[in-house]
């Protein structure tokens, strides 16, 4: 399977931002089973007395370095981290069936048994990955004692889709597929468009080049809602005021999440942040993450 590297020079030779390729060198690599090959762990910081580890899930089209601006500090913490890609993103093997995140399922769960044996996580999710998460406790609540939702889908409080993004696989020139990339992140990604050349740019383009779940629908449903309800630990949820996700609807979320979650925690609102508020706005998004998970 092509790495971030290879993948990543096919549109821009070199391109790989020197803090992923930093990070990545730091990670411990680990793989488990997942369809007909492996599903790559990386983990960063060392377990600690009293600390459970901390489990990230990336959003749709992406891998670990969603989490590119977020791993050092929350390291720093004193938090051992273990971000998968997910199955069909990144390094990782599709799941033997299905294409969206109710096939994750089996896998991660697999995965964390034969990685952290009984012992359950704190578990924050990302977009396509916080609705995966919800799955997962739905199915196998004793994985974590902790969940928190960043920009999460499927809340079932959006009456129709808020954006459109642009097909851009067809296109014969980098530089017009880079033009739709750069759409495509400020209308659904990132709020400062400032922002979106460089770090955020290339990490998006090497991680849409090895997306291989196609047609999923799942995030436009109210799945994630309709699954809270069999997840008995805390959940608490974190958004950019401006997600892309839901623009004006933003502030129906939080009766939503209390509706639905019995042991719900809060929401917060970064303001000034859209959909990728971890990337967007790091220095407010973890002090609201690690409140959430003190």
């Amino acid at each position: 399977m092509p790495s971030l590297l290879s993948e990543a020079s096919v549109l821009s030779p070199g391109a790989v931002p020197e803090a992923v390729q930093r990070l990545a060198a730091l990670a411990t690599r680990y793989t488990t089973r997942c369809g007909s090959g492996t599903l790559v762990w990386h983990c960063w910081g060392e377990a600690r007395p009293g600390l459970r580890p901390v489990v990230l899930f990336h959003g749709g089209s992406g891998s670990w370095t969603h989490w590119v601006r977020n791993i050092e500090a929350l390291v720093a913490a004193g938090r051992q981290l273990w971000v998968p890609d997910l199955p069909g993103f990144g390094d990782s093997a599709p799941p033997a069936e299905g294409s969206d995140a109710d096939a994750m399922v089996a896998p991660l769960h697999e995965g964390l048994q034969a990685l952290l044996g009984t012992q359950p996580c704190d578990l924050v999710g990302f977009s396509f990955g916080g609705m995966t998460a919800g799955l997962l406790l739905a199915e196998h609540p004793r994985c974590a004692d902790r969940l928190v939702l960043v920009g999460a889908p499927a809340m079932g409080v959006v009456p129709q889709r808020q954006f459109e993004l642009k097909a851009w696989r067809h296109l014969r020139t980098v530089e017009e597929q880079l033009e739709i990339h750069r759409y495509n992140l400020a209308a659904l990604m990132l709020r400062d468009t400032a922002q979106i050349e460089g770090l955020a740019l290339q990490t998006h383009v090497a991680n849409v080049l090895r997306d291989r779940m196609p047609r999923r629908r799942l995030a436009h449903t109210d799945i994630l809602a309709r699954s809270l309800p069999r997840v008995a630990c805390p959940v608490h949820a974190i958004y950019g005021q401006h997600d892309a996700l839901y623009k004006s609807w933003i502030h129906q979320l939080e009766g939503a999440y209390a509706a639905a979650a019995p042991d719900f925690r809060g929401l917060v609102l970064i303001p000034e942040a859209g959909h990728w508020v971890q990337f967007e706005a790091p220095e407010p998004f973890h002090a609201a993450l690690l409140a959430a998970l003190a």
